[in-house]
């Protein structure tokens, strides 16, 4: 009987492996793919103009983003595996485009710095969120309200144009995205321990999705953020 169960909390504790490994190993592919386009992008004359030269085309892509991310949140439950996988990819590469910018604006010595101070932030965050026994739920609501203020603030300073509210709004930023990053990696691990046996693979590829796509968001704002405090302008 022990033997049984022993063999039971093994193969529990493989599937919990094999789904956390996949979420990240999503979230990987979509920080590669994304750091690709955005790098041939600000490399190409051409596509720049094309992107930044025409607004009706770069707020569009931003819009598109933004449908792509609800889509994924929203009714990732109604599509097939495939399809969830095709529009994390595609979000992805979207997000390159109009992140390629930065390539242009901030040395490539200060964006690698960053990227890997954003990285030794993002896994210190994430190893707290999945061992800590204290429970991270209440934190979500405060974290959310955080989010929707740093959204308002730089909508405003769009037109204010304060270099001191730009950095006031980035450190907060920080914290708030190193919150979620913690908060999202405890979900991400609740997940992970109470999805039932025998799932399907597709149902599996989902969720693995899902959670690749909130671990991706975190990750990019964090690195926005920093770079925003760290970066050197060219």
């Amino acid at each position: 009987m022990e033997s049984i169960t022993t063999t039971r909390r093994t193969e529990a504790q493989a599937l919990v492996n094999e789904f956390v490994r996949s979420v990240y190993n999503w979230m990987a592919i979509g920080l590669a793919l994304t750091g690709f386009v955005a790098f041939y992008v600000a490399s190409n004359e051409s596509l720049l103009k094309l992107i930044y030269g025409n607004r009706l085309l770069f707020f569009g892509l931003i819009i598109a983003e933004l449908a792509l991310v609800f889509s994924i949140s929203a009714r990732v439950n109604k599509m097939h595996a495939s399809t969830a996988t095709a529009l994390f990819i595609l979000y992805a590469a979207l997000n390159g485009a109009t992140l390629s910018l930065i390539f242009i604006i901030y040395t490539r010595s200060t964006i690698t710095s960053t990227f890997f101070v954003c990285a030794a932030t993002f896994v210190a965050c994430s190893v707290y969120g999945w061992t800590t026994k204290r429970d991270l739920t209440s934190f979500g609501g405060f974290l959310f309200m955080g989010l929707i203020g740093i959204i308002i603030a730089s909508f405003v300073n769009m037109f204010v144009r304060s270099s001191g509210m730009n950095m006031i709004i980035s450190y907060i930023g920080v914290l708030v995205f190193v919150g979620l990053t913690a908060y999202d990696t405890q979900k991400l691990k609740t997940m992970a321990l109470t999805q039932p046996a025998g799932l399907e693979a597709g149902v599996i590829r989902k969720g693995a999705i899902l959670g690749a796509l909130s671990l991706y968001l975190d990750f990019i704002n964090l690195f926005l953020m920093l770079l925003r405090i760290l970066g050197n302008r060219d």
